[in-house]
């Protein structure tokens, strides 16, 4: 009588083991942006200017003329926002919000707590123009953090558009749509709160992006981002900025930057 062993029969073994082999051969050959594409939600002032502008020195320190600030968002959690005001920090913006899917779980702390350690602060939206209209997203802003209040220690919300963390750099538009996309989000901000929102963005982003568009500098404040000595060559239009993320790896939270004046200059942009 002829006996079979149990388990799996040994050809059948080795081509199951052929099969996983081409697997893993065919997984080694693909792409790995998939894989490296962060989750919704998760992305945050300056995330790409490394990789795409990336960085060489620092500015020089002990400039009278510029008041150090800061910007956070939720992956740094609780801020130590004492520390921060004994370091020289006078006044912080906090992530509000993404497209119209996420919001700061820790935007109580981090903007109320810098207001309560006496810094001048103000909240940003990071946009995704591939996912909603840009008056979509402004609304969503002001209904979670975004607003403004006259009461001289709170800013205009900032726009932060910069390269797309889940996709395409330019979110699957060409030029003149984000323009568009652009001013359908800081006219409807403006109609919310009355306040042109500050746009915050990297030269080499605008250019490719919005082809150097120049129609919003006469009304909107520049955040520049570079880390670097010196702010660079600025997006066209703009002669000055009004402020400099100049490192995201400064004391405490990361990411600092410089607001171009004393602290006056700061109380008068969160006035009007």
């Amino acid at each position: 009588m002829s006996v079979h062993g149990s388990g799996t029969p040994r050809r059948l073994r080795v081509l199951a083991a052929g099969t996983l082999l081409a697997a893993f051969s065919l997984l080694s050959t693909l792409p790995s942006s998939a894989a490296d594409t962060p989750a919704r939600g998760s992305a945050r002032m300056g995330m790409g200017v490394i990789d795409h502008d990336g960085q060489d020195g620092t500015p020089s320190t002990g400039d009278a003329t510029q008041t150090e600030g800061v910007d956070v968002a939720g992956y740094q959690g609780n801020v130590a926002w004492s520390t921060l005001w004994n370091s020289g920090v006078r006044w912080a913006y906090t992530k509000a919000s993404e497209g119209t899917y996420y919001t700061n779980p820790y935007f109580a702390q981090q903007y109320n707590g810098a207001y309560n350690i006496g810094m001048i602060r103000g909240s940003y939206h990071f946009a995704t123009p591939d996912t909603t209209t840009g008056a979509t997203q402004a609304n969503y802003f002001v209904d979670h953090g975004g607003g403004w209040s006259g009461d001289g220690r709170t800013l205009p919300g900032t726009l932060d558009i910069e390269w797309n963390p889940y996709g395409a750099a330019c979110y699957g538009k060409t030029q003149s749509a984000m323009v568009s996309w652009i001013s359908s989000f800081l006219t409807q901000y403006k109609a919310r709160t009355g306040r042109d929102a500050v746009i915050y963005t990297a030269a080499s982003w605008w250019t490719q992006c919005t082809g150097n568009y120049s129609g919003f500098a006469s009304t909107h404040p520049l955040w520049i981002a570079r880390y670097a000595s010196d702010p660079g060559t600025l997006p066209a239009g703009w002669d000055y900025y009004t402020i400099w993320q100049y490192t995201s790896s400064g004391p405490t939270v990361g990411d600092h930057d410089k607001f171009n004046g004393a602290l006056d200059r700061v109380q008068a942009l969160a006035n009007g």
